[in-house]
């Protein structure tokens, strides 16, 4: 009994955590961390584990809890630390309504799933101080652009946040703005405009050795900086650039003597050819942060000697350096987030688009029904660390899949759905109406059907049936395979429940049945039946089949309806 007390605690301490379904393999690893000789009669352990599990699974999350704050209160207690232990920490010198902060993507595609890291702990922080968030697209690369980015990162940036973006700002709409900081650092001696080779300056400069350009006085420098500017008889592409002052013998060579600004004649998106001298991501993201008051900036690790070059600006024009936290990556095994691999990839048509189902961007995510609190949720246990982590596409859904459960189940109705449907009678069965439920904790009833005994069933089902053996139709009848017919046995569960090996899921010979298609996220499309009611289902809408997974109803076609895919 003691064991068996004890099962019951780890299965319900399983199932509350996950939704009200627990795992059998959890539960027996607890079991033997308890008491290694668990493991010598595992045969019997692991049906007692089953048998309650099974048991459990019967009753809803409500009532598991109550059970579980009967019998281990503790848990609860244990539950509460941990998710305060997952609450971010606090910001350095934050004042509630005053904090200001940014998410800085390029225009080189829509967001991905790696996207979502940054933005979604800068959206956290701004809704933990009540403040602003802005989104600031940097485009001062024109080699670099994806026109239709500029609508697309907006949308899908209010998706995430729930519409909190409060500016846009796009950095190719400033230009005058970043030469008048240019101008400004020359006048204060802080910059210089610079005539070397690339490779003459190079050898210098890994010498630590100062360039000839650098002492020249302030008149002159201004001078190179007007004919930087001129479109004839100006410097040509490659011929200048403006660096900032440092130390030459800094023991980090990137800290040497750093360019903001070059010279790039392409054809640029949005400006076209108005501009041609452009600020480095250094500048223009150092003028940008103080022009627009950030406080308080969240950023890769990979961008700390950057943040470095930016205090040399801050301190020659004497600006407040905003508080800055950076963030470890999270590398993929098995995902490609490469917005130019992507871009390339949808042109040789290997993807319909940037909302190809088999994409992690944003916009294919979103059409399967993931909801922006599932990326929020597994963006927080990420948290702001500094450590690099490497996970596989099934580990990082494995948790998105978790915490999107969480939000949809209790809103998606229940419904059956059978691919590669078989047509069968079962004999002896009487005429009789049975209602299913909607859900089966929030909506009782709502799904009628009238059984006469001519059903649906999936192929693979239909195989897998033993002579003999008692099959339930969920929530309808019991039927028995004997001399290759089906026999009606009985209605109710409790006779299955002592007899039963097998539950599946059915639709009755109807001529209101709905064709269904549902893409899946390998691109493969699987073909079936749906009851009735799902044929009354809007656009948009998420729905969970039964023993097959969340899927959302992507678009309404005549004679059919196509549903993407989520989890299950």
């Amino acid at each position: 009994m003691e064991l068996k007390d004890k099962i019951r605690k780890y299965a319900l301490q399983n199932a509350v955590k996950f939704n009200g379904k627990a795992n059998p393999g959890a539960v027996i690893g607890k079991l033997i961390a308890d008491d290694v000789s668990v493991k010598s009669k595992m045969k019997d352990v692991s049906k007692d584990v089953q048998d309650v599990i099974k048991e459990l699974n019967k009753i809803n999350l409500k009532e598991q809890e109550e059970e579980l704050r009967r019998i281990d209160p503790g848990f609860f207690e244990q539950k509460k630390t941990e998710e305060e232990k997952k609450v971010l920490p606090p910001l350095e010198n934050a004042v509630k309504g005053k904090i200001v902060m940014r998410f800085a993507p390029s225009p080189s595609g829509p967001l991905h799933i790696g996207h979502t890291i940054p933005l979604g702990l800068t959206y956290m922080y701004c809704k933990m101080y009540d403040g602003k968030l802005i989104l600031r697209i940097e485009d001062t690369n024109p080699e670099n652009i994806y026109t239709p980015a500029y609508e697309m990162i907006p949308e899908n940036a209010n998706w995430l946040t729930g519409n909190a973006v409060k500016e846009v700002i796009i950095q190719s709409d400033r230009m005058k703005t970043y030469y008048r900081y240019i101008e400004e650092l020359i006048n204060k001696n802080a910059a210089y405009v610079c005539e070397c080779k690339q490779e003459e300056y190079k050898k210098l400069i890994d010498n630590m050795q100062e360039c000839p350009c650098r002492e020249l006085g302030k008149k002159e420098q201004m001078k190179r900086w007007k004919k930087m500017l001129k479109k004839e008889k100006g410097y040509k592409e490659g011929e200048a650039v403006v660096r900032v002052k440092t130390d030459v013998k800094h023991k980090n060579p990137a800290m040497r003597d750093f360019p903001i600004a070059r010279i790039n004649e392409e054809t640029h998106p949005k400006q076209k050819k108005k501009y041609r001298v452009w600020p480095l991501m250094n500048l223009a993201v150092f003028v940008d942060d103080v022009e627009l008051g950030m406080t308080h900036i969240i950023r890769g690790k990979d961008h700390a000697d950057n943040a470095k070059r930016q205090e040399y600006m801050y301190k020659y024009l004497k600006k407040e350096v905003p508080f800055t936290y950076f963030h470890g990556r999270v590398n993929f095994t098995d995902l490609e987030v490469s917005c130019s691999k992507t871009k390339k990839a949808i042109a040789e048509g290997k993807f319909t688009g940037w909302d190809d189902i088999k994409l992690p961007f944003l916009a294919a995510l979103r059409k399967r029904g993931y909801q922006p609190g599932a990326f929020l949720k597994w963006v927080e246990s990420i948290g702001v660390s500094l450590s690099d982590k490497t996970v596989s596409k099934e580990e990082a859904f494995k948790i998105i899949n978790f915490f999107n459960k969480e939000i949809i189940d209790s809103s998606s109705d229940r419904y059956f759905f059978i691919e590669d449907p078989k047509k069968i009678k079962i004999v002896d069965c009487r005429k009789f109406d049975v209602e299913l439920d909607l859900h089966p904790d929030y909506k009782k009833g709502g799904r009628k059907f009238e059984i006469d005994g001519n059903f649906y069933l999936d192929k693979g089902d239909y195989k897998d049936i033993k002579d003999g053996k008692l099959v339930r139709l969920m929530d309808c009848l019991n039927f028995v395979k004997k001399s290759g017919k089906l026999k009606f046995d009985s209605v109710e569960y409790e006779t299955y429940k002592e007899k039963g090996k097998m539950i599946i899921h059915w639709l009755p010979v109807v001529k209101e049945l709905v064709k269904v298609e549902i893409v899946m996220p390998c691109g493969t499309v699987k073909k079936g039946l749906a009851e009735p009611l799902v044929g009354e289902l809007k656009e948009g809408a998420i729905v969970q089949f039964e023993r097959f997974g969340f899927c959302r109803l992507d678009e309404k076609k005549k004679g059919k309806l196509v549903f993407w895919f989520g989890h299950r």
